[in-house]
This record gives C-alpha cells, sequence and structure tokens, in this order.
C-alpha cells in the first residue's frame, strides 16, 4: 500500500464529520470534485470502500470507520509536531506532554505544573497537558504516543513504571433541600434510591460506580449523563438528580452553587494517583525533572512515597 497523504486524510475526515462532500468542501475553501477525487484515489489506494452515498449526505462504512480513527490520530500527531517544532523555533529548549484524567485536571495538576514552570530553572520548558479517560491514556502511554501520565492507579498499569501522586475522596453533591442533605457522611448504597446523573461508560468515576453497586445488588438510576463534574453539579443544582463528585473539587464552590457536598464513607471512594510512564530511563530531562517535582509535591502533602 502507497503512503497515505496527510491532506487527503484531513478531507477525508471532514467528510466523515460533516456526513456531506460539498460542506467539507465549502469549509476547506475546495470544490467537491476534488475532493470527490481525492476519496477515489484513497479508497484505491487502501483496497476499501470507505464512504457510503446517501439521500441525505454520505457515512463512512466499516472499514472507513477503521480508517477514521487512524486518520484522526495521524492528523494529530502531525499538528503536535508541528507545534513542537514551531515551539522549539520559538526557543523552548525542552518540552513535556501529559495525558491526564478529567479527576486530575480539575483538581491539582493544573496548580503543581504551575509550580513547576514558576522554578527560574525551568522558564525554557513548555507542558502541554491533554485530558483523556484511563483506557486511552494507558494506551497511549503504551503506544509511545506521550511520555507521561497522570490517572486513578486501579487502572491497568501492567507494563508501565508508575511514582506516587496525590489523592482525593469522593463525595456525593445533593440539593440543600435533598433527603440525604441533612447527614454529614454518606454510604453510596444510601444514594441508590435516588435519581442521580453520571458521567460517560469510559470514565474511572462511572466504572467504580457501576462495579460498587454490582456488589451491592442494586441499579443506579441515571436521570442524566454528562461530560463534567461542573455539569455534573450544574444538573445537581438544577434538581436533575444527585451526583458522585470529587470532594477536592465540590466544596470550593458548594457555597456558590447552593449545593451540599457529603463525603462517601465506602473505602474505595478514597482515591490514589499514579504519574505513569514506559521507562523512566528514557524519558527527557524535563520529563524526569517533572515527574519528580510531582511525586516530591504529593509526598510533601501526606503521600507514600514510592
Amino acid at each position: 500500500m502507497r503512503d497515505l497523504d496527510l491532506t487527503t486524510l484531513r478531507l477525508f475526515v471532514a467528510v466523515c464529520e460533516a456526513r456531506n462532500i460539498a460542506r467539507a468542501a465549502q469549509l476547506h475553501h475546495i470544490v467537491p470534485s476534488a475532493i470527490s477525487k481525492r476519496l477515489a484515489l484513497l479508497e484505491q489506494t487502501v483496497g476499501n470502500t470507505l464512504i457510503e452515498r446517501r439521500r441525505r449526505g454520505v457515512v463512512p462504512t466499516g472499514a472507513g470507520e477503521i480508517l477514521l480513527e487512524h486518520a484522526r490520530a495521524m492528523l494529530a500527531a502531525a499538528d503536535r509536531a508541528g507545534r513542537d517544532m514551531a515551539a522549539y523555533g520559538n526557543g523552548i529548549t525542552g518540552q513535556v506532554r501529559i495525558l491526564a484524567t478529567v479527576s486530575s485536571i480539575a483538581e491539582f495538576l493544573p496548580d503543581d505544573i504551575a509550580s513547576f514552570l514558576q522554578v527560574p530553572a525551568h522558564r525554557d520548558i513548555r507542558i502541554d497537558i491533554e485530558e483523556a479517560v484511563s483506557s486511552e491514556l494507558v494506551r497511549g502511554l503504551r503506544e509511545g504516543v506521550v511520555p507521561v501520565g497522570v490517572c486513578w492507579d486501579a487502572a491497568d498499569l501492567a507494563g508501565l513504571q508508575t511514582r506516587s501522586y496525590r489523592r482525593d475522596h469522593l463525595a456525593i453533591v445533593t440539593p440543600l433541600s435533598h433527603p440525604l442533605a441533612r447527614r454529614r457522611r454518606c454510604a453510596f448504597e444510601d444514594t441508590l434510591g435516588f435519581d442521580q446523573v453520571g458521567l460517560p461508560a469510559s470514565t474511572a468515576v462511572h466504572t467504580m460506580l457501576a462495579r460498587a453497586a454490582a456488589i451491592i445488588g442494586r441499579p443506579i438510576n441515571y436521570r442524566a449523563v454528562v461530560s463534567t463534574f461542573d455539569a455534573s453539579m450544574r444538573c445537581v443544582r438544577a434538581g436533575l438528580g444527585i451526583a458522585v463528585v470529587p470532594r477536592e473539587v465540590a466544596e470550593p464552590v458548594a457555597a456558590s452553587l447552593g449545593i451540599r457536598v457529603l463525603p462517601l464513607t465506602d473505602d474505595w471512594a478514597q482515591r490514589r494517583f499514579a504519574i505513569c510512564f514506559n521507562d523512566e530511563k528514557r524519558l527527557s530531562p524535563a520529563a524526569r525533572m517533572l515527574v519528580e517535582h510531582l511525586h516530591q509535591l504529593a509526598v510533601a502533602a501526606g503521600g507514600k512515597s514510592s
């Protein structure tokens, strides 16, 4: 198979996302016939039909869906390479890319990285943080897409090296008028009789709660599913249900949102995070310094040294 052309892949992704060749052509300032020609050559290159034309537009075939996933990854890598080269040309002498879960980004990671960058010796280092669910993060590390990750330490980290990081404590967030709001703390089992606001099934929090509910033998009644902790707390304020959110995220904004925060009493509600990488010896000097900085901050805050 001939090498895949990035411009053609970019147009292929645009067509799949727009579900319309003419609309994709308009977005990329190119005539539709030129896109059709590139798509035909791409199908010839990969030896499969990639686009199925329908009355209301186009959709990717099964082979197209597979290529779409790879194309997005290739384009993202090419874009990152362009940014890296631009940064190098602007005099940045060190760069570290991190994949991190939504919890770590919402709670402590940005402040910890800011403290790292405030050190005079680190002024020429750039940190790129990208959000990912634990499964994507681990895959990115194993495939060498990124050098460092930060995630819940209960994720499948087999084959990776880790350093201990910070901890958090999951809590129930309720409206002020909710029956549970009179309590100071709460067991997860006591929440299962109420409507809940959840996170997507791909997130670590959703997986943890599903496992806990299965052990208890009762379902979780999700009335709404949102993508961020902030959105879930706003849904709680609106009365759509209760939600499980890290106490460290909820407590600073509880008063302004008019919600109650009840720490969960279950042992699994106290989570530990880990800094992950393939091989510490292969990390760049900047990445090694960042890993050590994050680990030492966690030790100073009361985490274990490992």
